[in-house]
């Protein structure tokens, strides 16, 4: 009986010797598509062995296309973030890494063509040119951007591979004394004092003053309302939406020393309608980063404070003399707009009354500092 000759196994793919004697690997994938090696060999079996190589992968279905990743890189981070429904705010400072710190070394270049010995070279270079907290900022999103064109399978990892290259570790910040918060107020001039004095004792942001109003204000309660923040973007538009948190919807209880303060500036300078802006400039536009920071440059060198001396640092100000009252941490994040997920704080509760204490706390701090009545206090008086 005649033995029958066994069927051999189809093989996968195939291979063929170019003009140049070297090898190369072609094969169907489950796209049915056909697709080549990315590079040649030098015998057969090299080329033969790859092919065996991407059919297990094929088979454990771990196989990618590998041309997926052939796409702009400018072109997909600007879908990312068209995609992500991001915040104005969120978009501009975005907008302003892609521009000045991403797309100059990965703009041209496909996502595919982003290695990790390019991104470790790219920051390297970043961080001799710029800023670590910036280097931070655009190391997160270049990553953030990649990790997504993993998750559509377009790249098989991410080359953002550098370990603790997202975190920021920026200097501690100038604080400012209670003595030169006064004579900061005092310097900008009677207009523009009593921004000074709440960036610093309430601790409100910036975007949070430009949008206070009448109707914010509670003289009796000696307290603002703050429901709505209105940022400046790099391009002079402001936005005006919801605070930067959730917390930041919040009742602010101010110390006693700010009561003849905000009388005073809602009688002189706050627009005359009940919804009127509570800081407007002296021809009567809204407030203006631009003309509000020439006057805060010119008060801070007066000061002799440091250049990078922001107004926002007035926070910390606010926030050191709250924190020297003894309060409750929830009371802190609550008077400061700060949110939070941490466990522990969701079964800890901030009341009014914990708030105007905290507000009496540091009008005790401030007067006990100053040794006498802040000179609010004492002009209010001389006033009446």
């Amino acid at each position: 009986m005649p033995t029958r000759k066994l069927q051999r196994r189809r093989e996968f793919g195939t291979v063929r010797k170019l003009p140049s004697g070297r090898w190369q690997a072609r094969y169907l994938g489950p796209d049915g598509q056909r697709h080549k090696a990315p590079e040649t060999f030098d015998t057969k079996t090299d080329a033969q062995d790859w092919l065996n190589l991407v059919r297990a992968d094929i088979e454990r279905d771990h196989w990618r296309d590998p041309d997926a990743g052939a796409i702009n890189f400018e072109k997909y981070a600007l879908r990312w973030m068209e995609e992500r429904g991001l915040a104005p705010t969120t978009v501009d400072r975005y907008d302003g890494l892609l521009r000045l710190h991403l797309l100059p070394a990965f703009g041209s270049k496909d996502l595919d063509e982003i290695t990790p010995p390019s991104v470790r070279t790219w920051r390297a270079e970043r961080l001799k040119a710029t800023g670590a907290t910036t280097v931070a900022k655009s190391y997160r999103l270049l990553k953030a951007i990649l990790q997504t064109a993993v998750d559509d399978d377009l790249l098989r990892t991410n080359p953002c591979r550098i370990k603790g290259a997202g975190r920021e570790e920026a200097d501690e910040r100038p604080t400012a004394t209670v003595e030169q918060v006064f004579d900061l107020g005092d310097a900008m001039g009677p207009r523009w004092r009593l921004m000074v004095l709440l960036g610093a004792f309430a601790s409100l942001r910036p975007e949070e003053l430009a949008e206070l109003r009448r109707h914010s204000v509670d003289l009796d309660e000696c307290s603002l309302r703050i429901t709505h923040a209105s940022p400046e973007l790099t391009n002079g538009r402001r936005v005006t939406g919801d605070p930067k948190s959730r917390a930041g919807k919040r009742t602010v209880y101010l110390p006693d020393f700010l009561l003849p303060e905000l009388r005073r500036h809602v009688q002189w300078f706050a627009e005359k309608e009940p919804d009127g802006l509570l800081f407007i400039g002296e021809k009567g536009a809204p407030f203006r980063r631009s003309t509000f920071g020439r006057k805060w440059r010119k008060a801070r060198t007066k000061m002799g404070l440091p250049d990078n001396f922001r107004f926002y640092d007035l926070r910390h100000t606010g926030n050191t003399l709250a924190a020297d009252t003894g309060a409750k941490l929830k009371d802190l994040m609550v008077r400061a707009g700060h949110s939070s997920e941490r466990a522990q704080l969701i079964y800890q509760h901030s009341t009014a009354r914990h708030q105007r204490k905290l507000a009496q706390g540091i009008d005790a701090e401030v007067r006990e500092r100053l040794g006498e009545a802040p000179p609010g206090v004492r002009r209010s008086a001389r006033e009446a």
